[in-house]
């Protein structure tokens, strides 16, 4: 008989090998005894674990009706965002108790002396059966270990690399794509700092991006993006090839940054451009240095002085506690010595062939239609890339399990 970790390990392998199709569950492939013998359930430890969830997930639930709990905003949006972390895990679970239950009782008359009663105890654990394995192997999945920064949003960072003009304008052709992104996503996104390519694009530009679950699926997109074709400038036809890199940082606060004020030296400037008499006037715009990293943000977009000053700083707690961030998974990588890629900015993830129309994820070995890209199309190269990741954790669990 498969496990149900074995079982899980296949699925993932399957999802993994699908690039255009959303990642489904596979039918079993465990081989069934005539004998019928004992069916592998989740183990005593694995239910422990699920019944502790799920005592917790009541319990949140009896706290949403809780008067204490609704008059405070802060504390209704964390017991909410709690709880929907482990409704799915709950409800796949609750789904395989009635399996189970359902299974124990077949089993039951399977066991009894009537022949006609033993063939039906027979054929209604043989449909069960399958419909168990899958709901274990998908338990596992959904309790393999999270990024804690997946639920957060995100500052998404475009930044034209090697190339010159045509590297902006492919950081602007990134923007577009993640612009599309996020709308079919039903995300919001809004641009807090940009600076202008002077042939178009962009030389870099930086999105304040707010929805569920942002940081899950955007994460897979920061690296080095290579881009190969004739710019609209060349006049010889000869092909280029550009770069423009991607960050993705997680949106933090006081309480996961601690900045001291030494540390930072903030000057004031005037705007200039257009904005009207108050732009080009009055010292709105912030130059924030942060002495101990040598990050320097300059910050133009508000039309105060203060909203300038609080906007440079959320930057600044972002790219610094991204650079913790990075640091962490690099070492967690090392340490289950992952292939599916270091996620820092240096990485390069893609490159994208003009001239034979095809999107190249390195990560994943695998091509994709450029049109596919082009049209914000990159659900399927995200889901591939969270298999991916989801098959070595799942693998890594299993080796912790068989050493124990």
């Amino acid at each position: 008989m498969v496990s149900y970790l074995s079982f899980a390990a296949l699925l993932l392998c399957s999802r993994s090998a699908r690039a255009f199709a959303p990642p489904r569950l596979p039918p079993t492939v465990a081989q069934r005894h005539a004998s019928f013998q004992l069916f592998m359930a989740l183990d005593e430890q694995m239910e422990a674990r699920l019944e502790g969830i799920t005592r917790s997930y009541n319990a949140l639930t009896e706290r949403l009706g809780d008067p204490d709990v609704i008059g405070d905003a802060n504390l209704l949006r964390q017991v909410m965002s709690d709880r929907a972390q482990s409704e799915e895990v709950v409800e796949v679970y609750q789904e395989y108790c009635v399996l189970k239950e359902e299974w124990e009782g077949a089993k039951e008359l399977f066991q009894g002396n009537d022949a006609e009663m033993k063939e039906m105890a027979r054929a209604e654990m043989k449909e069960i059966e399958p419909q168990m394995e899958e709901l274990e192997a998908k338990i596992t999945i959904l309790l393999l270990p999270k990024d804690p920064n997946d639920s957060r949003n995100v500052m998404l960072e475009i930044r034209a690399g090697t190339g010159g003009s045509e590297a902006n304008i492919f950081a602007g052709d990134l923007l577009d794509v993640y612009r599309k992104y996020i709308s079919a996503n039903g995300w919001q996104a809004s641009v807090i700092d940009s600076s202008p390519g002077d042939d178009g694009g962009y030389k870099s530009v930086t999105l304040d991006v707010k929805g569920d679950m942002v940081y899950s699926k955007l994460k897979w997109e920061a690296g080095v993006h290579r881009v190969q074709r004739v710019p609209a400038t060349e006049s010889q036809g000869r092909v280029h090839t550009s770069t423009a890199t991607v960050a993705v940082m997680p949106e933090c606060d006081e309480v996961d940054v601690k900045i001291d004020p030494k540390d930072i030296e903030m000057n004031t400037m005037r705007s200039g451009g257009a904005g009207g008499q108050n732009v080009n006037k009055v010292e709105t715009a912030v130059d924030l240095l942060h002495k101990p990293t040598g990050i320097r943000i300059k910050c133009t977009q508000e039309r105060s002085q203060l909203k300038n000053k609080e906007l440079a700083m959320k930057m600044l707690m972002a790219k610094l506690y991204d650079i913790e961030n990075e640091k962490r998974e690099m070492e967690e990588r090392e340490r289950r010595g992952s292939q599916v890629g270091t996620g820092g900015r240096s990485e390069k993830i893609r490159t994208y062939n003009w001239k034979d129309s095809r999107c190249s994820d390195h990560r994943l070995g695998q091509n994709f239609p450029l049109s596919q890209f082009l049209n914000a199309d990159i659900g399927p190269i995200i889901e591939a890339m969270i298999a991916k990741d989801q098959e070595e954790k799942l693998k890594a669990l299993t080796e912790e399990t068989a050493a124990v």
